[in-house]
């Protein structure tokens, strides 16, 4: 009898841990598997990478050209930072001159597929003052390129918070107190900002210089980071983004950062939030293991190509530069992809698709998503998804999961496409900002979409 209710329990048990909680089950059972591979190919993505600087000042200023923007997309680089200094409007309005310099740069970046990291200083030199006009002047430009900001805000990648100090950097200053170190010291250059986060269309972010203006003017402590909640929610909070303009310079980056509390603030912001910038100095810091850490660390999206050339010097002899090339802001490929096995034109299908992230970023900028099918008589039909790719983390996998109805009319060889465009209608349609998948064989120039299936009906 004992014997018995040993084997009753034994073989319930088994029964439980059978069908426990902890069971696996294939939800892509009976669903037709590929795989693919990452390539390690380098080639130009909209809203991230290398980028080229420029700068215009009110005395002399040369607008940018579709054959510089074609140069440097040849180049891999799809990025250009323009710097505005409205030198000559210190105690008044910025002139309608330079403010057709600005529409005539942003319409040019539109047409030629790129787009831009926005500053405006009044100084470029420790030694040319002033440094910047009064906290009223400030507000007036803001006010007089807000019109420009609202009509091409689809080309600002993101707007760095400048107007301060020499180079538009929050150091040297005249009027909006000098090293400050409480939020009421900070209330002049929170005015600035408020005033750009207003300028700015609300889908777009400030970037600021180190994590300590982030914190006087925006956190309540270093512990008070975007979360999967707060992000991308709208709130001024949601759209205070970084940037670095000593990466990697020193132990401290020349004073970007106050300690490990301001450390971990921006690695846990950065998740959600712009960083990029550049470097401007050689030491132990720089060195490659050192730099692929804190890009991954603080999620860079983007760096100047120009400065610090010594540094870029560096990675190039230490072997790291291709793959910062690479994995600069994000870099999607499709890992895997599972469909139904039998596809009936009139009824439902479902497809899984399985990208990975290898770049240092999830794209931070909104990015549509849609399943484009192509039946063997060309007829296009559009799915749009209601996936993020904001959410699409670094080093994470993202899976798109949807059933999608075929056309009744559709026949012959189909090929389905993910198309990652710019949700924006003045780019929706140009294929130079949508985002290429790193993979062989998938991409079409001509479109902007990225094959991941084909089968026949």
């Amino acid at each position: 009898m004992k014997n018995y209710t040993l084997l009753l329990v034994a073989a319930v048990f088994l029964v439980v841990a059978a069908c426990g909680p902890d069971t696996k089950v294939d939800v892509y059972e009976g669903l037709e598997h590929q795989t693919y591979v990452e390539s390690d190919e380098t080639f130009p993505n909209p809203e991230r990478g290398f980028y080229t600087p420029v700068s215009y000042n009110s005395a002399f200023a040369r607008p940018l050209s579709l054959s510089g923007i074609e140069a440097q997309r040849v180049a891999k680089k799809t990025l250009f930072y323009t710097a505005y200094y409205p030198k000559d409007y210190m105690e008044g309005d910025i002139s309608e001159e330079f403010l057709n310099l600005m529409r005539q740069n942003m319409q040019t970046l539109r047409e030629g597929g790129a787009k831009c990291i926005l500053r405006f200083a009044y100084s470029d030199s420790e030694s040319e003052r002033p440094w910047d006009p009064k906290p009223e002047i400030v507000q007036r430009h803001i006010q007089n390129i807000k019109p420009v900001l609202q009509e091409y805000g689809d080309v600002i990648l993101v707007f760095q918070a400048g107007f301060v100090g020499v180079w538009g950097e929050w150091y040297y200053t005249e009027n909006f107190v000098s090293n400050p170190k409480t939020p009421e010291q900070h209330a002049l250059r929170k005015q600035v900002v408020d005033a750009m986060l207003d300028a700015l269309p609300a889908d777009r972010q400030i970037a600021l210089r180190t994590p300590m203006f982030a914190r006087m003017m925006y956190a309540e402590s270093y512990t008070d980071t975007l979360t999967l909640e707060t992000a991308h929610n709208g709130t001024p909070r949601s759209r205070i983004a970084a940037f670095n303009d000593c990466f990697g310079a020193s132990a401290n980056d020349t004073g970007t950062f106050s300690g490990q509390e301001s450390r971990d603030f921006w690695k846990a912001d950065t998740k959600f939030v712009f960083m990029g910038g550049e470097t401007c100095g050689l030491s132990a810091f720089c060195n490659c293991p050192n730099t692929l850490k804190d890009m991954e660390d603080y999620h860079w999206t983007y760096l100047n190509s120009q400065y610090n050339l010594d540094v870029i010097g560096r990675w190039r002899q230490q072997g790291c530069m291709p793959e910062i090339e690479r994995r600069l802001g994000y870099r999607l490929s499709i890992a895997e992809t599972y469909r139904d096995t039998e596809i009936v034109p009139g009824k439902d299908a479902r497809f899984v698709l399985k990208l990975r992230n290898t770049g240092f970023s999830a794209p931070i900028n909104p990015r549509a998503v849609e399943l484009i099918l192509i039946d063997g008589n060309g007829k296009k039909t559009v799915y749009k998804q209601a996936a993020d790719p904001r959410y699409w983390f670094a080093g994470e996998e993202a899976t798109i999961d949807t059933q999608i109805k075929i056309p009744a009319e559709a026949t012959g060889q189909c090929t389905l496409y993910l198309n990652l465009p710019d949700p924006k209608p003045t780019l929706h349609d140009n294929p130079r900002f949508s985002i290429r998948l790193a993979n062989d064989d998938v991409w079409d120039e001509t479109t902007g979409y990225n094959k991941v299936a084909e089968f026949t009906l």
